[in-house]
């Protein structure tokens, strides 16, 4: 080759070079300009402190304060308890409630080891064993849905049937991990399709601050506490109703997404102290100031709203006095 074929030749190569070279410049300006004016960095704010964490193992049952708890997408853990993981039923199956029998709020269920402790007023503690593989598994409903329960054995029927007192035939079951959970989205669309729970009755895990209590307290004759509403997350140092606007929340190990408030019903007017209903307050007073927007209706209807439903997007542990950080972006 030439002289000048050869001069030809490395301008061309060099020509190729300089075109990949500036190329990939181009589109590393362009994912970094990108970046900065379309994938905004969270933003991280300080928005309370965890003042009570609560585990409910027995749906409707008494709750369980604790000064630390692990957070699983199932919801709250603590040792062997998991927060609605108990259920009474009927003898054909279907859930039974507060709504139903009121004086379930005032039964508390623990472990000790690997036993199960059952306590109610005027009522001997019962224990059995925590596992009870032998036992048979029942089919269940709640809200309509299938799902299933360990037998948790005849004393446990015949105590819980003796302290309701109402000439019916009660089953405690419990769920257990091989189990089939429900899915969300087939009682609220709201929810992720992938979202899995046991026994609550929409989501896993739920946050109310002590200031938007103490905000309806303020309107009511009796002042309420926050156990009457039953959630996980009980927040202090925010303004009341603060929580309606956090998407997203960091707390400890845990992060949290919002999907949608907590629609209240009846249940509110079960005194967790006495376990009497009223079926009045404080849930007439809710409906008056806590609806929904009218764009909302064909979620909430005409349920007052009242703490906020989350999923766990990344599960850890979390405790009293951990901050509460509002995520967004």
């Amino acid at each position: 080759m030439n002289l000048k074929g050869v001069l030809m030749n490395a301008f061309s190569e060099n020509k190729k070079v300089a075109f990949l070279v500036g190329g990939a410049g181009v589109a590393v300006l362009g994912f970094g300009l990108g970046y900065k004016y379309f994938i905004k960095p969270e933003k991280v704010t300080a928005v309370g402190v965890v003042s009570q964490l609560l585990i409910h193992p027995l749906k409707s049952g008494k709750a369980l304060s604790v000064a630390l708890a692990e957070c699983q997408e199932f919801g709250l853990k603590y040792g062997e308890l998991q927060d609605r993981h108990w259920l009474v039923i009927t003898e054909d199956g279907h859930m039974v409630t507060g709504r139903q029998e009121p004086r379930l709020v005032l039964v508390s269920l623990t472990c000790e080891g690997r036993q199960v402790c059952l306590n109610g007023p005027d009522m001997e503690e019962l224990r059995f064993p925590l596992q009870q593989p032998e036992n048979r598994v029942i089919d269940c409903r709640v809200f309509g849905a299938d799902i299933q329960g360990r037998y948790c054995g005849d004393e446990a029927s015949s105590w819980l049937s003796r302290y309701l007192a109402c000439d019916k035939t009660f089953c405690l079951v419990h769920f257990e991990p091989h189990m089939k959970p429900r899915r969300p989205v087939e009682i609220e669309p709201i929810f992720p399709q992938y979202e899995q729970v046991a026994y609550p009755d929409v989501g896993p895990v739920m946050l109310l601050s002590e200031a938007s209590v103490r905000d309806l307290s303020t309107r009511l004759e009796k002042d309420v506490t926050v156990e009457r509403f039953r959630p996980n997350i009980v927040i202090s140092d925010c303004e009341a109703f603060d929580e309606d606007s956090w998407e997203a929340v960091q707390i400890g190990d845990v992060r949290m997404q919002r999907v949608m408030s907590c629609g209240r019903c009846i249940f509110t007017t079960v005194d967790p102290e006495t376990g009497i209903i009223n079926r009045k307050e404080p849930l007439d007073t809710l409906k008056s100031y806590r609806q929904c927007k009218p764009s909302e209706k064909h979620i909430y209807k005409t349920s007052p709203l009242f703490g906020q439903l989350y999923t766990v997007k990344k599960t850890g542990v979390f405790q009293v006095g951990d901050i509460v950080y509002k995520i967004s972006r």
